[in-house]
């Protein structure tokens, strides 16, 4: 058996505790383990605390949050209509001297590798580290920017969903 679901939510701070109960209320009751219940809710408040501070101008006031369980795998999908991601910098041009070949290439920073002092910019770092798998890409045609993850899903002794298939 499948499952799924779609809100469209306002960018206000109000709306990322309604997509976490939503989605920990269907974990819950479909009988997914509490722990990874308790991971992806998590990385749904992440991604959706982003798609509200970075999810577009006065303009474009809502952002979509898409959740999908099939089998033993849970995907979460939330897209906002802000900017987007950064194109990833041009790798460096090939070294023309040898005293160029001799330096170290400088370590380009990702999302993930937010210093411990900062204040934010650890939300990706976190869907990362508590879900198994990661996608960030932009909207196709239209601004904006999808950021989806998928967990591995384990089951409570006795859950309903898996003895639906």
């Amino acid at each position: 058996m499948s499952i799924w679901w779609s809100l469209h939510l306002r960018r206000e701070a109000a709306s990322v505790p309604l997509a976490r109960r939503l989605l920990l209320g269907t974990m819950e009751t479909a009988g997914v383990d509490p722990d990874i219940c308790y991971d992806l809710a998590v990385a749904l408040s992440e991604a959706c605390a982003n798609a509200v501070e970075h999810g577009g101008d006065a303009a474009t006031e809502d952002y979509r949050v898409t959740a999908f369980i099939d089998g033993d795998t849970c995907r979460i999908e939330v897209t906002d209509s802000g900017p987007g991601f950064r194109p990833c910098p041009a790798p460096p041009a090939p070294p023309h001297t040898a005293a160029d070949r001799a330096l170290p290439p400088a370590p380009v920073p990702t999302p993930a590798q937010a210093p411990a002092f900062a204040e934010d910019g650890r939300g990706l770092f976190l869907i990362e580290a508590l879900t198994d798998h990661v996608r960030y890409r932009n909207r196709t045609g239209r601004p904006g920017a999808v950021v989806s993850f998928d967990k591995i899903l384990k089951w409570r002794e006795g859950a309903a969903l898996p003895m639906a298939s």
